[in-house]
């Protein structure tokens, strides 16, 4: 049968097969040739190239620990192996985009040996282009050394985080190559308070200040600024528990006056038990009673909000006799004239009484604000993070009463202003001008609607 396939031979005798596999090996053959011409004429010879960073480390400047501080010098010591067949003459660094640093310490020693105990410092032509520090050696190196480059002076930015530096390495044959594998250096941002420390360090006069035992317990400058944003926070949360507590003690401090007022015994009976018993005890001991009392009866709140709480109910009961001496100080003539005129008890109270009294009691009121507001300093014992606390916290660490000066400042700030405030109401409500007693033009001063109320003496006296 006829298959349509005919086996014929070769010119040569050679079987088809045979010459296929011949032309294969052919093909293989010039293939591994082409390949070695490319790499040894067409590139050039190029040996193995391994340089291995063995680290790149910085030196702490922090406090304490092992924290690198942005905007801080600090050193960085970078080490690198050469392969046994490479002869270096030159390494180059590159730093993060704005860091700086200088060469005046710039160290490069060259280790070799048993346990790279021997060593020899190269002095080598530095050039520096922007964050770029090149080192070139005087002569190759001979092949397979371990050498360290101690960097001086380098301030990495302020911002911090992980900051990347890159190199590369020069060989004997001119060829210049990348270096692999260099870690990253994790850096801690930094304030401008952090910076400004810094710098305060520095200065040869603080350091003559602190050669002054008193001035450096009480006033040292480096405290003075690190304390300053740390208890600012503190202050926050003063600030803030002020701003809420008061607002809630002024309704209930003039319900209770209303009851203090009432003709019902059993309402002004169960309103002289809290103001007596409140205005009686110690505001720290209430405070010790609420942190410490309600959650062993099971009841658990956060500090900020019992804080509140209990700032609120100690306010109530002095604002309870400010507005009580403030309704009483309205003539009754105005009561009587507005019940002639049709006016009934209520009407009386809302639209005569109490736009009269709250007049009255501005000033007072301002005066209770700033004793509340100083007050909350008596949570630190309890653990809440308000300025004292805050405060506290920075003295156990330094030793330095410093801090509590610097909480000082921060209570004199809404303290003194307010102060003035009170003084100005006082004077606009009795028609005086400062520094004289008379009213405008020389006058006396008129008559006004009542009497302006003062804070209570056993709250000015803190009992």
């Amino acid at each position: 049968m006829d298959t349509g396939i005919s086996l014929t031979r070769g010119t040569s005798g050679t079987p088809p097969c045979a010459a296929l596999r011949i032309a294969a090996r052919l093909c293989v053959a010039m293939c591994l040739v082409w390949v070695a011409f490319g790499v040894t004429c067409g590139t050039g010879a190029v040996p193995a190239h391994a340089l291995e960073v063995e680290k790149l480390t910085c030196q702490p400047n922090g406090d304490a620990g092992s924290e690198v501080l942005g905007g801080t010098e600090t050193r960085i010591t970078w080490e690198v192996q050469a392969d046994a067949d490479e002869e270096l003459t030159g390494l180059s660094l590159t730093v993060p985009e704005g860091t700086s640093f200088t060469t005046e310490d710039l160290r490069l020693t060259m280790l070799s040996g048993e346990d790279l105990m021997e060593r020899a410092f190269i002095e080598p032509k530095i050039k520096v282009e922007g964050e770029t520090l090149e080192l070139v050696f005087p002569e190759a190196a001979p092949a397979g050394r371990f050498f360290r480059v101690e960097l001086y002076g380098v301030v990495f930015p302020a911002a911090g985080g992980a900051m990347q530096c890159t190199g590369s390495y020069t060989l004997a044959d001119g060829h210049e190559h990348d270096v692999d594998g260099i870690p990253a250096v994790e850096i801690e941002s930094v304030t401008p308070f952090d910076q400004f420390k810094a710098f305060l360090e520095e200065q040869p006069w603080v350091e003559a200040w602190n050669s002054n035992t008193f001035l450096r317990l009480f006033f040292n400058p480096v405290l003075i600024v690190s304390s300053l944003p740390i208890i600012f926070g503190g202050f926050l949360m003063s600030v803030a528990i002020v701003l809420a507590a008061f607002p809630l003690a002024i309704p209930f401090g003039f319900l209770f006056a209303l009851m203090r007022i009432s003709k019902s015994r059993i309402l002004r009976a169960l309103a002289a038990v809290y103001v007596n018993l409140i205005r009686g005890t110690p505001a720290f001991l209430q405070i010790y009673i609420a942190f410490f009392g309600l959650p062993l009866a099971g009841v658990n709140i956060d500090n900020y909000t019992l804080g509140v709480i209990v700032m609120a109910m100690n306010s109530a009961a002095y604002l309870c006799e400010i507005f009580r001496a403030g309704i009483q100080s309205i003539p009754k003539g105005q009561s009587e004239a507005a019940r002639s005129l049709g006016m009934s008890a209520a009407q009386t109270m809302v639209s005569i009484i109490i736009p009269q009294t709250f007049r009255n009691v501005i000033p007072t009121l301002t005066s209770e604000f700033i004793l509340l507001y100083k007050d909350t300093s008596l949570l630190a014992a309890v653990g809440v993070m308000e300025i004292v606390m805050y405060a506290k916290t920075i003295v156990a660490t330094t030793g330095s009463i410093t801090p509590y000066v610097v909480a000082a400042l921060f209570y004199l700030v809404v303290t003194l202003p307010l102060a003035r405030v009170v003084s100005l109401l006082e004077l606009r409500l009795t028609g005086a001008t400062a520094g004289t007693n008379a009213g405008p033009l020389g006058k006396k001063p008129a008559k006004s609607a009542g009497t302006m109320v003062p804070t209570p003496a056993d709250h000015i006296a803190n009992l």
